[in-house]
């Protein structure tokens, strides 16, 4: 049984069909990426597997069970994790702060233990900057522990919100373009990272442009064009796709 199966997929706004009657399935494990040109509906399709729209038709199954209509909050404590195209990053918290917001689900809440600052609430809290501190390193960021968000680099803060979405403790991981606005180097960076991610036993799907880096880090890829998929399969098959090569260079397939 896959992890994640998609079935019959489609959402309009209006008059424009985003995603239309997609389908596929990731394996745990593995890293899958979709690509396309702007505007396939690769975000649009995002948002729909995490909770943020809901979809006209289809299926979303999780580990065998239907997630359509569930609250993001809900799929956050069954171990989706998700990062943005546009940076999500609280610039008046700590950089350690942001990450721990993301452990917010294993957080104790409990609006009187706070008031009085309970020694078993003060000892959790400290647990977890532990943790959050443990995975600024493990993205790289272990000189950036004291920083202030606001201090940060714009590459430092697309691995800031990778990290806050790892303090989850997922088990599917969905990455919106974690190279956008990044150099060679830091581009290199983050491949390494997300590498690093799904070595860990986290499943990774991804949306980048980058298709030096998808093609690298792949073992599956869907590609879509006007919200429709043109194909999925391997990045052997991907790239001697003649529609594929059609989509992206505007040449007839």
């Amino acid at each position: 049984m896959p992890l994640l199966q998609i079935s019959n997929l489609s959402k309009s706004f209006g008059g424009v069909h985003a995603v239309q009657d997609v389908q596929f399935s990731v394996p745990a494990g593995v890293i899958f990426s979709v690509i396309g040109p702007n505007g396939a509906g690769k975000t649009t399709l995002f948002n729909l597997i995490t909770g943020i729209y809901t979809p006209d038709t289809g299926s979303i199954r999780l580990d065998g069970a239907e997630i359509v209509g569930t609250p993001t909050s809900a799929l956050a404590a069954l171990g989706i994790a998700r990062t943005f195209q546009n940076l999500q990053i609280c610039m008046n918290m700590s950089a350690l702060e942001n990450v721990m917001v993301g452990a917010h689900l294993r957080l104790d809440r409990n609006p009187l233990k706070a008031a009085l600052r309970l020694p078993s609430l003060v000892s959790r809290d400290r647990e977890l900057a532990d943790e959050a501190a443990e995975l600024m390193a493990f993205v790289g960021l272990k000189d950036q522990v004291k920083a202030q968000s606001d201090s940060l680099a714009y590459g430092m803060l697309k691995r800031l919100e990778i990290a806050r979405a790892l303090a989850l403790k997922p088990k599917l991981i969905f990455l919106d373009e974690p190279a956008a606005g990044l150099n060679p180097r830091e581009t290199d960076d983050v491949a390494d990272l997300i590498r690093h991610i799904s070595e860990s036993g986290i499943t990774v799907v991804l949306v980048e442009h980058d298709m030096k880096m998808v093609m690298k880090l792949s073992d599956r890829i869907l590609v879509m064009d006007y919200g429709k998929t043109l194909i999925e399969g391997t990045p052997e098959e991907v790239r001697a796709n003649p529609e594929v090569i059609a989509a992206y260079l505007g040449a007839d397939a």
